[in-house]
């Protein structure tokens, strides 16, 4: 019995992860993201797959990132209502960030309608009720434990080190052929989570490809945020961080603590203005099963690792902007992490025009994000329909990504003991894609293919 996989998102591109998996008269959809970035990747969101969602026998969620799992309430909406199985952890990080981003769909299918008048108003992709609809199917399978899908196959989880959940997802078909799909692929020797598994085979591979031209900076992020802090500081202005409320939040929390552990931060107030990364840090907090030993160690010892003093906790939408008129020094740490949406753009378009500021991304800034505008110099950039001086200075620590660089992909992928059968790159932008395919034909010898959006192959 041939299995093919069909790639209908994360092709040629960073997001919206999807990749149909067709095992005989069944077929299983690994992840389930939105498209982010520009207008036109953002306008694949309203596509169907070339499936109806009935049709669908089962979904397999690497992790929790929307550009992975962001999809789901449309994909319930529209009809499908089997079983979503991911990690215990996935699932309650999920429980956050699918209705919070109900609402921001919503929110913006309002600004819209009262900003552009239309005889079709637009709607939103999805709403709240939608998201909390689409919860109920979650199945958690734990790490490492075997579990059965649709025709024949098996499915085990192993922690791939990338936030908190993230998993490989290998799926053994029942002529005993696999294909592990790496989702993102998490680094080595950070802070909190477990680094990624070991693996030593696979028939089929799917790898993502997100900084497969480059090498993360060995720069300290300790010295680099303690720097931009205390100049922050000095210059009584603010810091902003926009960042990602799954995962990059609670490590800069854990740095601020460590930080302040080590007597080096100055006394100044640290907002955490984002109600779902307030939610999520009490996720990670509990997850002992995703913790690597040294953040056991510490919740043991009962000491918070992502608890630093004198930081205030911001769910209050009036707290949040009477922010916009504190003086500083200060420091904001808000959503998004690519600046595309949420309560950062309201301080980003408060505070950019202003000599003081400082802008501090802590990640990948995809094409087509305000982020990547401001990191590539832009001098003015428009915010909710008003079009802002840059006068903040603008600053990036490349040593905090979550994704594993170019070395990491090759030290990863440098512990299989035979070549799988073909290599998929997937989730990266094109010179990205080719870099890491030049790389590892070059250096492993394997048989890769960078798919197009919709591209269909056979795993025989």
């Amino acid at each position: 019995m041939a299995q093919t996989i069909g790639f209908y998102g994360a092709a040629e591109t960073v997001t919206g992860s999807r990749h149909l998996l067709n095992v005989g008269k069944h077929t299983i959809l690994v992840d389930c993201g939105l498209f982010q970035g520009n207008k036109e990747l953002r306008q694949r969101n309203w596509q169907d797959l070339p499936i109806p969602p009935q049709e669908i026998d089962a979904v397999v969620i690497t992790h929790a990132h929307l550009d992975h799992v962001g999809w789901l309430p449309r994909l319930v909406k529209e009809g499908y209502r089997g079983p979503i199985y991911a990690t215990p952890a996935t699932i309650e990080l999920a429980r956050i960030s699918l209705p919070d981003s109900g609402r921001l769909q919503e929110e913006d299918a309002r600004y819209s309608n009262k900003h552009h008048s239309s005889h079709n108003p637009d709607l939103p992709l999805y709403d709240e009720k939608d998201a909390y609809e689409c919860l109920k199917f979650f199945k958690p399978v734990p790490y490492n434990q075997l579990h059965e899908l649709p025709g024949h196959s098996h499915l085990r989880f192993m922690p791939a080190g990338h936030i908190l959940g993230s998993a490989f997802a290998d799926i053994t078909f029942e002529d005993g052929t696999n294909i592990l799909m790496s989702g993102d692929l998490g680094r080595y020797n950070t802070p909190i989570i477990k680094d990624p598994t070991h693996v030593e085979a696979a028939d089929y591979l799917v790898i993502e490809s997100t900084y497969g031209d480059r090498l993360h900076s060995h720069e300290d992020p300790l010295d680099k945020i303690c720097s931009i802090v205390n100049e922050t500081m000095k210059a009584g202005g603010t810091l902003l961080i926009p960042s990602f409320a799954i995962g990059r939040t609670q490590e800069l929390l854990y740095y601020f603590r460590v930080l302040q552990d080590q007597g080096r931060l100055p006394r100044i107030p640290v907002y955490i203005d984002s109600p779902m990364a307030v939610s999520v840090t009490r996720v990670y907090a509990a997850a002992h099963e995703d913790l690597d030993e040294e953040m056991l160690a510490s919740v043991a010892a009962g000491k918070s690792e992502l608890e630093p003093e004198g930081v205030t906790l911001v769910r209050d939408r009036e707290l949040s902007k009477a922010l916009n008129s504190q003086k500083g020094p200060l420091v904001i740490i808000s959503g998004s992490g690519m600046a595309n949406g949420g309560r950062i753009t309201h301080h980003l378009q408060q505070r950019l025009g202003i000599p003081s500021t400082t802008v501090l991304f802590t990640g990948y800034q995809a094409e087509g994000t305000l982020g990547r505008r401001l990191i590539e110099g832009a001098e003015s950039v428009h915010i909710h329909g008003v079009e802002i001086d840059v006068r903040a200075r603008i600053e990036k620590v490349n040593a905090l990504s979550a994704h594993a660089d170019q070395a990491e992909m090759m030290r990863w992928l440098g512990g299989f003991k035979k070549a799988p059968k073909q290599t998929f790159i997937v989730h990266g932008e094109p010179p990205a894609q080719a870099a890491l395919q030049k790389k590892i034909e070059e250096e492993l010898g394997w048989s890769t293919v960078i798919p197009t959006q919709g591209e269909e192959f056979t795993l025989a």
